[in-house]
């Protein structure tokens, strides 16, 4: 009897856990904080190479220094064939240094490391993906396109414009950020994320000589905070946070000048929507002061469309035939899949298994995440969700 193609697909994939360790160790090795593309140049340097021995063509794009992105496509491709987008970045959050702190390390089968879990075990998934494809000789339906940026821990400032071109043109988006908890839950909703700045100018007197002559702005400030607070809705999943506030100059001056910084998040465009106008709409209550808001939804809600949900459908019946048995969730903070939901089928949270994304005990499993590079290899190999658009020229 022929062995199954999901057995195929695993047994090859298990067998490249020293590679995993090997390329893994050398990205987390390039340290690469979203703040500092200067230093950028080392991981870019071996994502390049790593994609050149795939044989894949590899660019870099973006402006000359600041944040540059990696974009990749098959040497050799078919024209015309459907498209079909494999996202990821090579930022983290970790400051220069951290390395030295908590070094890499393997340890049986969990390894340890800054950015090891978010996400550049995901990077190293996609190469070991495709890798086993070539290696087997696998047909695909649509040539896999590969964007791996370099500012997605700071709202993907420069690179959602590359996102959203490659997304409106693809058949379907795979986003390598890790799976959800140790269980390994996959995102199929992400919420919406805004962040608005809303400042008050008033009018300065001396508080004690001449209060009335003042306009005080952190009064103001103060009736604006609780309209905020009063748009959550924890039930429906929004939530309104005021999480900075400043203002005045001294304690007996009238402020004529104070600010705060809101976060938002909601599950789903409708909701954003809703809290967007509602902040814009703003008017103060006190007299002599006026208020500027500042602001949108930067990264809008990943919701469970019909399109979503038939990838997940067609991830977990291939989950199964490798013996897994997935489980998907809504999460709370934002990615990249938030933006290609917009234009195309997405799946998130395909990346790596472990935990600690952002905290000092970042970890992922060996033997789970091998799993894990065997689904994202069978999901480019499935049937494209819907008829894919023409390919994209950057």
């Amino acid at each position: 009897m022929p062995v199954p193609l999901a057995n195929q697909v695993l047994e090859h994939v298990q067998g490249e856990r020293q590679l995993l360790i090997e390329l893994l160790e050398e990205l987390t090795a390039a340290e690469s904080p979203s703040k500092h593309p200067d230093i950028h140049d080392r991981i870019r340097t071996s994502l390049v190479t790593m994609l050149a021995d795939l044989d894949f063509a590899v660019r870099e794009v973006g402006h000359m220094g600041a944040a540059r992105h990696v974009y990749a496509r098959p040497r050799l491709r078919e024209r015309n064939k459907p498209l079909q987008l494999i996202i990821g970045h090579y930022d983290t959050v970790w400051p220069v240094g951290t390395l030295a702190e908590r070094p890499f390390e393997v340890d049986g089968n969990v390894i340890r490391g800054p950015g090891v879990f978010d996400m550049k075990g995901g990077l190293v998934m996609s190469l070991l993906a495709m890798r086993t494809i070539r290696n087997l000789d696998l047909d695909l339906p649509a040539t896999p396109l590969i964007f791996i940026n370099a500012d997605e821990e700071i709202g993907s400032r420069s690179s959602t414009r590359f996102i959203q071109a490659f997304a409106r043109r693809s058949a379907r988006a795979l986003v390598l950020e890790p799976a959800l908890g140790e269980t390994g839950l996959v995102k199929t909703e992400r919420k919406g994320i805004g962040r608005y700045t809303i400042t008050v100018y008033g009018k300065a007197a001396h508080a004690g000589l001449d209060p009335e002559g003042g306009a005080s702005a952190i009064l103001e400030l103060s009736h604006i905070i609780q309209k905020l607070f009063a748009l959550n809705d924890p039930a429906a999943g929004v939530t309104v946070n005021v999480g900075t506030v400043d203002g005045g100059i001294q304690p007996n001056v009238v402020a004529p000048h104070s600010s705060c910084v809101v976060d938002v998040r909601v599950p789903t465009v409708d909701d954003g929507e809703r809290i967007h106008a509602a902040i814009h709409s703003l008017e103060p209550s006190t007299d002599g002061v006026r208020l500027r808001v500042e602001g949108a939804i930067g990264r809008p809600s990943m919701e469970a469309t019909p399109r979503n949900q038939a990838l997940w459908e067609q991830a977990r019946a291939l989950g199964s035939e490798l013996g897994l048995d997935l489980e998907s969730a809504r999460a709370g903070g934002g990615s990249d899949g938030n933006t290609t939901s917009q234009y195309t089928a997405t799946l998130d949270g395909l990346g790596p298994v472990g935990d600690g994304a952002h905290a000092v005990h970042e970890f992922l499993y060996i033997d789970k995440t091998l799993e894990r590079a065997a689904l994202l290899a069978l999901l480019l190999m499935a049937p494209l969700p819907r008829p894919a658009r023409e390919e994209v020229a950057v």
